[in-house]
């Protein structure tokens, strides 16, 4: 089988499910049509059975043991083997056939989610998502296990018409008459199942987006006394979610209940007639026993045309929450880049705001609103192209929205202020462009002042973080994603408050080996911290969006862009100034000198490095 998961999960249509489920199907053509293949070898032969069997019961009672009685024994048991290891490798096909499809639907909703950025959660539930990859791709796979089946059903279902045809008129026109109205019956029940099926699911969706935003927000719930309202709407919806899927059952018991029924009396009919007609002598027993194993026989397929019925029906519901996944528009990169990207070392421009990251120097962004200079520092790194339009940012003097989105996110990296991590070895969360060494690790946790890091998790740089990185503090997960940021070895580098979270000694040793480590490479630091200021090459200062000074964090306090800057700038970075001497205050409190907060301020002992211990930042 080939590996899974796949190299390239393909471009599905997206008109709808039917063509959706037919395009899967022709991307695994090769091992849908094996299994098709033993399926119908497999019921073919379980068709035969019967027929030989009868055979061998009338030769043997006109000619006893002979030569005719011999031979059909010997193809009865080459039946058997032959729909044996039909039956085996059948299903090893049928099992590949489910994986290739539950995984192609998986990596292609996962990628839509990678490349839609915001899109994604501005459209849908984040619970619509997560169950798209959790149910919905195991219910389109669902089909293709049953298909070979289904498909072996109907020729078995033929030949077994064609052999009854043979045996008897009568009792072939009731195979070819009486099978097809028990699935036609059976038929009107799919319709409202699919209905009911999808409300559950809907139901099912909103549930997982109502469980993922309490659990994710609960530490927020508790503090506000929101806990108990929100755990109630939980089970309100966990209700609803129940009735429908009571609903469900009662139309999949009542077809359960036909699924029985309907056969059952379908053999009934046709033994009733059979046995009149060997009383009358119209057929022979042999010919009887055959028609009994051909009443047993067709139950199989009518419960295999109802399994396929069933999976398409969950099928094509689910079909239609991933395709309304796929549907999403990305942020970024809905249309293809075309321009020439421009040559290393060009200069990064946000033409509304003025801001100018020329080549090789370290700056920082100063605002008296720290979301206006976030806001700035973001869109350098294009993540909404819609935004984009509005406030053009250019790299060499083309637009950023005209470049292919990969050389973009190449050569242009911004760390937010709020990191998100992932759980997995923190050598992989470190290195996600998988090209550092191991010193290149620790010397990146070095620069990020993030040893502490190593300390908490087991085994260090080997150890495993857990989900969004909650067994670290706010600083540390904050440290852990500067030295992300670092080991991209970005051409421009855009860092939203890496600091905001640390105690002030931390925070001057992580600025000076920042401006050390990056000196010669553009890097955009969005700070209103003194310790910061005081190693970059050039601050920025921002008012109303808009670049109203430019020069050194010394030359801007001593009013070399005019004193009315002056004042403003001593404003915005005196309120940092304040925070820094009480942060001061403590540690001289604690032991003047000994770099370590009071209890009182450093709550958990060995966090060190973190203006609130183990709180978030």
């Amino acid at each position: 089988m080939r590996s899974l998961p796949l190299a390239d999960p393909g471009t599905p249509p997206l008109r709808g499910p039917v063509t959706y489920l037919w395009w899967v199907a022709r991307r695994q053509g090769g091992i849908l049509l094996a299994a098709v293949l033993c399926g119908v070898v497999l019921f073919a032969c379980q068709a035969f059975l019967p027929y030989l069997t009868g055979q061998a019961i009338d030769d043997g009672l006109a000619n006893g043991f002979g030569p005719g009685l011999l031979r059909a024994t010997g193809l009865v048991l080459v039946l058997g083997l032959v729909s044996a290891a039909a039956g085996a490798l059948g299903h090893r096909y049928d099992v590949q056939n489910w994986l290739r499809a539950a995984f192609t639907t998986s990596q292609l909703v996962g990628r839509t989610a990678a490349r839609s950025g915001a899109a994604i959660t501005a459209e849908l539930p984040t619970g619509e998502v997560v169950s798209a990859v959790a149910n919905d791709a195991l219910r389109v796979g669902e089909v293709y296990a049953t298909l070979a089946r289904f498909v072996g059903s109907l020729v078995a279902y033929g030949a077994v018409a064609v052999l009854m045809l043979r045996v008897s008129v009568p009792l072939g026109v009731i195979v070819l008459v009486g099978l097809p109205t028990v699935a036609a019956v059976l038929g009107l029940l799919v319709k409202p199942l699919q209905r009911r099926q999808a409300a559950q699911r809907e139901a099912s969706g909103r549930l997982t987006t109502l469980g993922a935003d309490t659990v994710s927000g609960l530490r927020i719930l508790r503090g506000i006394g929101g806990e108990q309202v929100f755990t109630g709407r939980y089970r309100e919806q966990s209700q609803r979610v129940r009735r429908r899927g009571e609903e469900v059952a009662v139309t999949q018991s009542w077809l359960d209940a036909l699924q029985v029924l309907l056969p059952g009396l379908f053999v009934v009919a046709l033994l009733w007639v059979g046995a009149h007609m060997a009383l009358e002598g119209t057929i022979t027993p042999g010919q009887l026993v055959t028609t009994y194993g051909y009443a047993a026989f067709l139950a199989w397929p009518v419960q295999n045309a109802t399994m396929m019925l069933q999976a398409t029906t969950r099928a094509v519901v689910a079909s239609r929450k991933v395709l309304a996944v796929l549907q999403v528009v990305p942020a970024t990169g809905a249309r293809a880049g075309t321009a020439t990207p421009p040559p290393p070392g060009s200069t990064l421009v946000d033409e509304v705001s003025g801001v100018t990251l020329e080549t090789g120097r370290v700056v920082a962004l100063v605002s008296a609103e720290p979301d206006e200079s976030a806001a700035i520092a973001t869109r350098l790194g294009r993540f909404d192209d819609e935004a984009e339009a509005a406030t053009p940012v250019r790299l060499g003097g083309v637009l950023l929205a005209d470049l292919p989105k990969e050389a973009v996110r190449d050569r242009v990296v911004v760390a937010e202020a709020m990191p998100h991590l992932f759980s997995g070895p923190l050598a992989h969360e470190l290195d996600v462009r998988g090209a550092a060494t191991r010193d290149d690790l620790l010397h990146a946790v070095a620069l990020a002042d993030a040893q502490d890091v190593l300390d908490s998790v087991p085994d260090g740089i080997d150890g495993e973080l857990p989900e969004k990185g909650r067994s670290l503090s706010g600083g540390q997960r904050q440290r852990v994603a500067l030295a992300r940021a670092l080991l991209t070895e970005a051409e421009v580098l855009v860092l939203v408050e890496p600091t905001s979270a640390v105690d002030a000694h931390t925070e001057a040793r992580i600025a000076a080996r920042l401006a050390d480590a990056r000196r010669g490479r553009t890097t955009l630091v969005v700070t209103a911290s003194p310790l910061v200021l005081d190693h970059v090459d050039e601050v920025q200062l921002v008012r109303d969006g808009v670049l109203v000074a430019r020069g050194t964090h010394a030359g801007l306090l001593d009013g070399a862009a005019g004193p009315g800057v002056a004042a403003e700038y001593r404003r915005v970075v005196g309120r940092r100034m304040d925070e820094d001497t009480s942060v001061e205050q403590a540690f001289d409190e604690a032991d003047p000198g000994a770099g370590t907060l009071p209890a009182p301020v450093l709550a958990t002992p060995g966090a060190h490095g973190d203006q609130n211990g183990r709180g978030e930042a």
